[in-house]
């Protein structure tokens, strides 16, 4: 990355006084050109490039100025000596996601608390190969893990309710898709976040043979449960998230249940995982300054050179 600027800043405060410069005549008394007669004044064509010298003064001057900032142009190289995480994110696009009960006075669904806290997840973790599994009936994956975060976040915020089948749950299909990416990896640890709103009730693989899988091939799952549970009208009939379940499964794998009623509380869980799994990736930054000074300052000598000179000359001034 290559960006420019100053690396004495302040010194450009002297650009103050060089622009007072046209209103020195007026406290000194001393920039009247001098000619033999007044009528010569209005005849001679050289009136006409009276206030030159003033001009390259002041150009001059202001060049000075800039090259005492000193210009310069910084490039930034970024160097991972060690690779971060390997982490797959799967999130639920069942059709109950859509419920809008996680952003408090403001509707916001809960598919979208997911897809916008799991964005600022990846952009925290600039070093982490990152891949996301979509899951509602069956599961995909949306995207493999990369450290493209640009375009993984793209993928994320493009996920829509029924992409994977809405009218159902694959809990084990999700963590098998996710730990299929993971488990051939080398990494100094693979963690596979799932995030769902309900109870696993599709696919052909339970969530806990999935995830006793998983852990075998040293996979660490955390699951997150989200929206507020709901009474169903009958005993058994409850809709939310399946506390007991997911716990489970995620404990299974040395990982935790988190529950998350709100994009707040989510907000959270996510600053949890990030606690617990700190990426050990190793980064090393190169900084080479280019100094510019002497793009404005051979020409702010110039253009003193020839205020110097033309007023001695051509447009000589006096008392």
């Amino acid at each position: 990355m290559t960006t420019s600027g100053f690396a004495n800043p302040w010194v450009l405060l002297l650009l103050l006084p060089v622009l007072l410069i046209p209103w020195q005549g007026r406290w000194t008394g001393r920039l009247a050109l001098v000619v033999p007669r007044t009528s010569d004044l209005r005849t001679s064509p050289l009136a006409l490039f009276a206030h030159v010298p003033t001009a390259l003064r002041m150009l001059g001057l202001a060049l000075l100025v800039l090259a005492l900032a000193r210009p310069q142009r910084t490039r930034t190289d970024v160097m991972v000596e060690s690779e971060g995480l390997d982490i797959v994110l799967a999130i639920d696009t069942s059709c109950s996601m859509a419920e809008t009960d996680m952003g408090g006075l403001v509707p916001v669904a809960r598919l979208d608390a997911a897809k916008g806290v799991a964005s600022q997840f990846v952009a925290g973790r600039p070093h982490d190969r990152i891949g996301v599994v979509a899951f509602g009936e069956d599961a995909f994956t949306q995207c493999p893990l990369t450290i493209d975060h640009d375009t993984l976040t793209e993928l994320i915020g493009g996920m829509e309710i029924g992409i994977a089948g809405g009218q159902g749950t694959a809990v084990g299909t999700a963590i098998a898709v996710g730990a299929k990416r993971l488990k051939d990896l080398e990494a100094p640890s693979k963690i596979l976040i799932l995030i769902t709103d309900g109870q696993s009730n599709a696919g052909q693989i339970t969530p806990m043979a999935a995830a006793q899988a998983a852990g075998a091939v040293g996979i660490r799952l955390y699951t997150i449960g989200v929206g507020a549970p709901r009474r169903g009208l009958f005993p058994g009939m409850g809709m939310g998230p399946d506390v007991k379940g997911l716990t489970a499964v995620a404990e299974a794998t040395g990982g935790r249940y988190y529950g998350a009623s709100d994009t707040r509380a989510l907000t959270g869980v996510f600053a949890a995982i990030d606690e617990l799994e700190p990426s050990p990736a190793e980064v090393r930054r190169l900084v080479e300054h280019e100094e510019r000074f002497r793009v404005p300052l051979i020409p702010g000598v110039v253009m003193l050179f020839l205020d110097l000179l033309l007023s001695a000359t051509l447009l000589r001034r006096g008392p």
